[in-house]
């Protein structure tokens, strides 16, 4: 799959927001207003699960080298991933904010 099909909008199963592609070379992976993801790897990258349930955001980390990242539990499997989390500088406090309100 090329990143270009997977950079496109969607809709987000547990909030029902419409969200568009990110256009600074960026990739989203989770809604930004209530920041479910979708279990759709089994590896990084490979687009090969079958679960296909929502992943509840859990947690958030921070790396020196990828920056953020929420921590997701698949509802369905109990999988549990780290994605770094698509934002730019303004919205890191808003990300940290809802993050605390959810965990």
């Amino acid at each position: 799959m090329s990143r270009k099909t997977e950079n496109t909008a969607f809709q987000c199963e547990q909030c029902g927001s419409q969200i568009e592609p990110l256009t600074n070379g960026s990739f989203r992976n989770h809604c930004p207003y209530c920041l479910y993801s979708k279990h759709m790897d089994d590896k990084p990258g490979d687009r090969a699960s079958k679960c296909k349930g929502l992943m509840a955001p859990i947690g958030m980390e921070y790396s020196s080298k990828k920056g953020y990242q929420l921590v997701h539990e698949c509802v369905k499997c109990g999988k549990v991933g780290k994605n770094k989390v698509a934002v730019n500088t303004e919205q890191e406090d808003q990300l940290i904010s809802l993050m605390k309100s959810i965990v």
